[in-house]
C-alpha cells in the first residue's frame, strides 16, 4: 500500500507516468482510457497540478475511491481540483477503464474568462464518490463534446486553438452543472435521507454541552459526519430546500436563541455561550442580522 503522496506537476509527467506518448500540448491533453494499463492490485495516493474532467465506465473489476468501492456500470463524470489528494486503489485482479479524461492546467485558462469562472463550479470540490451519474442521452451529448475537444487537440495548433478548446470545456462545464442539478433533483429518496440525517445531526449537536464547548458546528464537521463533501452537501441542500448549509446552522441557532430569550432569564451572554459562541458580540450580530432586532429588543417582545 503507498504511504505518501505522489505530486504529478505537469501534464507531461501524467503521460510518461502513464506510458502514453508525449502530449501535443504542454498545458491540456485529451486521454482515452482504453490506453492506459492498469497493473492488478495498485494502490495509489495522488493528487495533480492540474484540473482533471473524466468520463467513465469501469469494466473488468472495481475500484475504491477512499474507503468505497464502485464498479461504474453506467456512465460517470468526475471533476478533480488542481492539488485535491486522490485514494485510489484496485480490488480485482482485472482492471481497466473506458472513456474520456481531459486534463488542462490552469496556465491554459491564463487571460481568458474561464479563468475566473471555473472556481465557481463547486463540483471541483466534490468528493470522487459524487460522481456524476449520465443517463444514456446525457452521456452521448459530453461524449460528442469530448470528441470535438479531441478532434482540436490532435489538429496541427494555431491561434485560434485555444480559443476553441477553451470555449468546448465551457460547453462542457455548463451542461455538467445542468446534469448535476437534475441529480439533485431526481434523487429524491436518498437527498430527503441526507436532509433528514443533517437536521438530526444538527439537533443532537446542540444537544451536547460537550460538543457546544467546542464552538458552533461548522460546515465542514457536520458534511463529514455524513460523509458528504462540503460543497456536495451544500449545493443538495440548496436545490432541495432554498437553503445552504451555513443558513441551516444560522436558523437552527436563532430557532433555539428565540426559545431561550422568551422562556429563560438566561443573560444574553449566558445565551450566546450556551449555543457555542466564543463572543456574546457575534451572536448579537448575527441575531440582529436575522430578526432586525437585538436579543435584548426581542427578548422586550414577551414582557
Amino acid at each position: 500500500m503507498a504511504k505518501d503522496i505522489i505530486h504529478i506537476k505537469t501534464i507531461s509527467e501524467y503521460h510518461k507516468r502513464n506510458g502514453l506518448a508525449k502530449p501535443q500540448h504542454p498545458l491540456v491533453s485529451v486521454i482515452n482510457f482504453n490506453d492506459i494499463i492498469y497493473t492488478p492490485d495498485f494502490n495509489l495516493n495522488v493528487t495533480h497540478g492540474f484540473y482533471c474532467i473524466a468520463l467513465k465506465h469501469l469494466i473488468d473489476g472495481k475500484m475504491k475511491y477512499g474507503q468505497q468501492e464502485y464498479d461504474f456500470d453506467e456512465g460517470v463524470l468526475a471533476f478533480i481540483a488542481p492539488n485535491q489528494i486522490m485514494r485510489i486503489e484496485s480490488v480485482n485482479q482485472q482492471f481497466n477503464h473506458s472513456g474520456w479524461l481531459l486534463i488542462f492546467h490552469p496556465d491554459f485558462l491564463w487571460g481568458t474568462n474561464l479563468a475566473k469562472k471555473i472556481k465557481q463550479y463547486d463540483f471541483f470540490g466534490y468528493d470522487l464518490k459524487e460522481a456524476l451519474h449520465l443517463s444514456e442521452k446525457e452521456e452521448d451529448m459530453l461524449t460528442i463534446i469530448f470528441h470535438s475537444i479531441n478532434n482540436e487537440y490532435i489538429s496541427n495548433i494555431d491561434k485560434f486553438s485555444q480559443d476553441v478548446i477553451i470555449s468546448q470545456i465551457e460547453l462542457l462545464l455548463i451542461y455538467s452543472e445542468r446534469f448535476y442539478q437534475r441529480q439533485f433533483i431526481t434523487r429524491n429518496k436518498f437527498n430527503y435521507s441526507i436532509l433528514e440525517r443533517f437536521d438530526t445531526l444538527l439537533n443532537d449537536y446542540f444537544k451536547n454541552e460537550n460538543m457546544l464547548s467546542k464552538g458552533l458546528p461548522t460546515v465542514k464537521n457536520l458534511s463529514n459526519s455524513i460523509n458528504l463533501s462540503p460543497n456536495y452537501l451544500s449545493k443538495l441542500l440548496k436545490t432541495i430546500t432554498g437553503k445552504s448549509t451555513q443558513e441551516f446552522i444560522h436558523e437552527k441557532v436563532i430557532e433555539l436563541a428565540k426559545d431561550k430569550l422568551s422562556t429563560t432569564e438566561l443573560s444574553v451572554n449566558e445565551i450566546a455561550f450556551s449555543l457555542g459562541f466564543e463572543h456574546p458580540q457575534s451572536f448579537g450580530k448575527l441575531f440582529k442580522k436575522k430578526t432586525e432586532l437585538t436579543p435584548l429588543e426581542f427578548r422586550k417582545a414577551f414582557n
